[in-house]
């Protein structure tokens, strides 16, 4: 499939809310929280029209009470991902895209998603600066997700050396979650 990125869509945080209540509603408690991450979460920023959502969970194991509730709603396991840092589902084919991360509580993986997406909603110099870079890295890489991915590594690792110091300044920590 093709990367497309396209401009910011004021329905998505919408979209994500239809995807996260019956999360939430099958989750429980075992969802610590349950947040809007990625381009989709920040206003203003044009994006693959892809809705992530991260779910925060105090452990990975027992696994099976987080995977059946979540596959119970239509989304696929993807147990070959290779970040051992989340649990990673996709939406169901024929449907709209949906990623889902499942990540420890207070990870730094958990909180890398979350830290960027609440210094990018402060910071539009640096949305702008980063839909650039995303529309031309789809236009040379837009048959190969891997490349286009790794690619965009650079100038994520130089914001979020500003995300750190801002986090600094302000006293950043991880606000309520969105769901």
């Amino acid at each position: 499939m093709k990367i497309e990125i396209v401009p910011y869509r004021p329905h998505w945080p919408d979209d994500f809310s239809r995807h996260a209540q019956p999360l939430r509603a099958a989750l429980g408690p075992l969802a610590l929280r349950i947040d809007h991450v990625g381009s989709t979460a920040i206003p203003g920023a044009d994006a693959k029209p892809i809705i992530d959502i991260q779910i925060s969970v105090a452990a990975f194991e027992p696994f099976a009470p987080i995977r059946l509730p979540i596959q119970s709603l239509g989304y696929v396991w993807r147990a070959d991902n290779p970040d051992l840092t989340k649990r990673y589902f996709r939406e169901a084919p024929g449907t709209p895209r949906v990623h889902i991360h499942v990540r420890r509580a207070g990870s730094w993986s958990e909180q890398f998603a979350l830290l960027f997406r609440d210094y990018m909603r402060q910071h539009p110099d640096d949305v702008a600066l980063y839909a650039t870079l995303k529309y031309q890295l789809a236009r040379q890489h837009g048959d190969n997700r891997e490349a286009y991915t790794e690619a965009k590594g650079p100038l994520i690792w130089q914001i979020m050396v500003r995300a750190n110091a801002w986090s600094q300044q302000t006293g950043w920590h991880p606000g309520p979650p969105d769901l």
